[in-house]
């Protein structure tokens, strides 16, 4: 369709020759015959050129240009003034001073005015293709960053499928296939999400029977009917041609990070992970630069999504070496009881290396509660490697003191970049009496008769070539319990770790019959639901009739 172009003039004459020499150019015309009906036709017919007279009876031209300017709605359309009436140096320069983009006097050519006419639609054709992509820049930009914050898969859809919305300004759906389970919602199927800018239900969804095909790994970009798409589309991209932008990653490399498997352009169908599809009406991107921006678009979210399934392959890695290292039972002790819990970190955070260690060594018990610093899991592999050690070293019949000394050389010598903490109790259950040592730990809780306190126990952290105190000595009283937690149950972003610490106090003072209630309300008292590291915590109590008196 051709430009549409605004004559505005008092003159009807006027009005009349000017519009015939657009016409005849090819261009379509619309008229007007004062400032106020000029400023109503560009707010309703959206002109791609305005033709503006200086002099009229409602308004001078100049104010009508400069409304037309200020107006961020209509701002972008070209104003040319043709005035045979303030034609010196003063009417053009205050016309182009108030917004105007051309001002040309009469009597003129035809030729002159329609060369002049082509030339700012060119222009305004150029400026209007640059300012558009350098929107849907700017939108591809905050897309990235919003699939690549997404902490789920559903998530990381809706903001690609909204974000795909935005820059286009059209219906967008943001799918991907859901042959692999790594990233949540189930195997089999095409799970996505699509985002209507002209209205509709923007929740995530799954297609279960839905699915790509043999898609060889790489990029392609193609046009179907909407029917082809039909299941995945929102209503109001059902009556056009759909642009269809898919891509599938290669499988990395052992060893590789996901930004490093990139898309190449060939190879067996069926050879990467999972594809990913991003749907728009054909007509919004048909344009070279469009297309591109979209392809773009369609990689990043596929990177996004093989990022956060390596991220969830990994933690479920860790979160299950883990449960596999800590303790399936804990041993039944006679004169003590035990209680214990281990939660992993929310799915939205790294999983950390706190563990606990239980284990009866003829009439003494041996109990230890760690934590390797860092969430990752690499930490849950080094934290297994500490729980071996402490295994074997306790085996052969060390002091708690040398535990943590011959760990303390395990980790400067194997594992120099690691720090970990570790508090070691070698308790009698008999007597109540209890040699402690302690690596940086926080200290456990004395609970009895109604009251409690924390034991201090110094002692730097294992991975410091640094002194070590020697052994301390404690008693569990008849009745009394000993608590000991990992910083996880009482450190969080809203609380510090004295304040979660004096929380606990006061949680503990009384300890029920039952320790595993105890534990429950302790993890209910202090654990939000989305922590951030991991908890571990062990109560120990000593039965009410045995050993020594105080």
């Amino acid at each position: 369709m051709s430009e549409l172009i605004l004559v505005v003039d008092d003159v009807e004459a006027n009005r009349y020759v000017i519009g015939t020499w657009l016409q005849h150019a090819g261009y379509r015309v619309t008229e007007a015959a004062t400032g106020g009906a000029a400023l109503e036709a560009v707010g309703r017919e959206r002109p791609d050129l305005v033709l503006l007279d200086v002099q009229m009876p409602d308004m001078d031209g100049f104010e009508v240009c400069e409304r037309i300017k200020a107006d961020p709605e209509t701002a972008a359309v070209p104003v040319i003034h043709l005035t045979a009436t303030a034609v010196d140096v003063r009417d053009r320069t205050m016309g182009l001073t108030r917004g105007a983009d051309g001002y040309l006097t009469e009597p003129i050519e035809p030729e002159v005015l329609l060369a002049t006419v082509h030339a700012t639609l060119r222009y305004a054709r150029a400026r209007h293709r640059a300012e558009r992509l350098a929107g849907r820049l700017a939108g591809l930009a905050d897309t990235t960053v919003a699939v690549n914050t997404a902490t789920s898969l559903g998530e990381l859809l809706t903001a690609a499928a909204e974000g795909a919305a935005r820059m286009f300004g059209c219906p967008a759906t943001v799918a991907v296939s859901r042959d692999d389970d790594s990233a949540g919602g189930g195997s089999g199927g095409v799970r996505y999400a699509v985002a209507d800018p002209w209205g509709g239900d923007g929740r995530v969804r799954a297609a279960a029977h839905r699915t790509f095909g043999d898609i060889a790994t790489g990029f392609t970009l193609t046009v179907a009917p909407p029917e082809e798409w039909a299941e995945l589309l929102a209503p109001s991209a059902l009556m056009a041609d759909v642009r269809v932008a898919l891509a599938r990653l290669g499988r990395a490399h052992p060893g590789a990070s996901p930004s490093s498997a990139s898309p190449s352009p060939a190879s067996q169908p069926g050879g990467g992970r999972p594809p990913v599809a991003v749907l728009v009406p054909a007509a919004a991107t048909a344009s070279e630069e469009d297309r591109h921006v979209l392809s773009q678009l369609t990689q990043a979210v596929a990177l996004a999504v093989e990022a956060l399934r390596s991220y969830d392959e990994e933690r479920r890695i860790a979160v299950t070496l883990q449960r596999s290292l800590l303790p399936r039972d804990l041993p039944k002790v006679r004169g003590m009881e035990l209680a214990a819990r281990y939660v992993p970190a929310s799915a939205q955070a790294e999983i950390g290396g706190d563990f606990y260690e239980v284990i009866s060594l003829g009439d003494r018990l041996l109990v230890a509660i760690g934590d390797v610093l860092g969430h990752s899991l690499h930490a849950a592999t080094v934290m297994a490697e500490v729980r071996h050690a402490l295994r074997a070293y306790a085996s052969e019949g060390h002091s708690p003191y040398d535990i943590l000394a011959n760990i303390n050389r395990l980790l400067l010598r194997f594992h120099p970049r690691e720090i970990a903490t570790v508090c070691l109790l070698l308790v009698d259950p008999a007597t109540g009496d209890v040699r402690a040592c302690n690596a940086g730990h926080l200290p456990p809780l004395l609970v009895s008769t109604a009251r409690s306190e924390y034991v201090t126990l110094a002692g730097p952290l294992l991975g410091a070539d640094l002194p070590r105190p020697g052994e301390s000595a404690l008693w569990i009283p008849p009745a009394g319990a000993l608590v000991l937690v990992t910083d996880g149950l009482v450190e969080r972003r809203d609380m510090s770790i004295q304040e979660g610490m004096a929380r606990l106090q006061r949680l503990a003072t009384v300890v029920e019959p039952d320790l595993e209630r105890f534990c429950d309300r302790m993890l209910e008292g202090l654990m939000p639901a989305d922590h951030e590291d991991d908890i571990a915590l062990v109560v120990l109590r000593r039965s009410p009739l045995t050993g020594r008196a105080g």
